[in-house]
């Protein structure tokens, strides 16, 4: 009787694991699909158009229709990365401070409070799907912008306050789960030796968790580079090199939301768009890349 229920641990052991690796290479395997897919996509612009990859990264003029006087297609997608990159460092420098201090207060000064009020309004700020956050942008921050600032109101300023509300929940969340993994006599022994709150918070809590908010900021970092239809409704959608916050411009994501459904695939005009999808992908695996590394760091101190 021992025998065959030991032989029923081992066949369900066996089965478990099987089933955790198919799992698992659905998974890896998905992944490799998508990324090969969006590779021979992308990589059509320069091997079968052959548009020059320098031209495409440095180049100001959007118009993948038309070409120059030399007969090269104009496809400049320098305008959409500055674009990207302009309103994710932004939205990251507001968003940072307001995260760490509000996961401090969260943690470390009321966290009764914290945990039954902002908690729940957290939890609140993540499930709100993207196109609200746009529609209150287009309604609230565009009009606001254009008032104090004049123009339109559309452009990189109010991209950047609306992606500041959309990656403040995640970042607060992950800073308070850093904080929270502070060993709790880092704590004591500061304050046994003299140090006040503040010290205490200042020169031991955040250095120790130092790597756990740099992890949080690059994850907020990362969902706003690849954010599309709340920045598509408030950033104006002018493929334009951006000279100021307050003017019309356009990012990666907005552009391609944009443009899409109105080309036809295997032409140029397609394929360009599959190249700003995939630097797309490539600054995403970069953005995971770095949360390993300091991950990894963080793990060998």
């Amino acid at each position: 009787m021992s025998e065959i229920t030991r032989s029923n641990k081992k066949n369900l052991e066996r089965f478990g694991k099987i089933i955790s690796f198919i799992c698992v290479s659905v998974m890896a395997i998905g992944a490799l699909v998508i990324i090969y897919f969006v590779a021979s996509k992308g990589l059509s612009t320069f091997f079968v158009n052959k548009v020059s990859i320098w031209s495409f990264l440095t180049s100001q003029d959007w118009q993948p229709s038309k070409v120059d006087a030399s007969g090269n297609p104009l496809v400049g997608a320098l305008p959409m990365i500055i674009g990207s990159f302009g309103v994710t460092l932004l939205a990251a420098l507001i968003a940072a401070p307001l995260a760490i201090g509000a996961a401090i207060f969260m943690v470390e000064i009321s966290p009764k409070f914290g945990k039954r009020i902002l908690q729940p309004v957290i939890e609140l700020l993540v499930g709100i799907p993207s196109v609200v956050y746009g529609l209150i942008g287009l309604s609230v921050i565009v009009p606001m912008m254009r008032h104090f600032f004049g123009g339109t109101g559309f452009g990189i300023g109010a991209g950047t306050l609306v992606l500041t509300v959309m990656i403040l929940p995640t970042v607060t969340s992950l800073s308070v789960d850093a904080i929270s993994a502070v060993p709790r006599h880092y704590r004591e022994a500061s304050l046994a030796l003299g140090a006040t709150r503040w010290q205490t918070i200042w020169g031991v809590i955040l250095k120790s968790c130092r790597s756990g908010l740099l992890t949080a900021l690059v994850f907020g970092m990362a969902r706003a580079f690849g954010e599309a239809l709340a920045v598509q409704m408030v950033i104006g959608n002018a493929a334009i090199m951006p000279t100021s916050l307050v003017e019309p411009a356009s990012t990666l994501t907005s552009i391609l939301t944009m443009s899409m459904g109105n080309t036809i695939p295997g032409q140029l005009e397609n394929n360009v768009l599959w190249s700003l999808a995939l630097v797309l992908l490539l600054m995403s695996l970069f953005f995971i890349i770095i949360v390993r590394l300091i991950g990894k760091r963080g793990s060998i101190k």
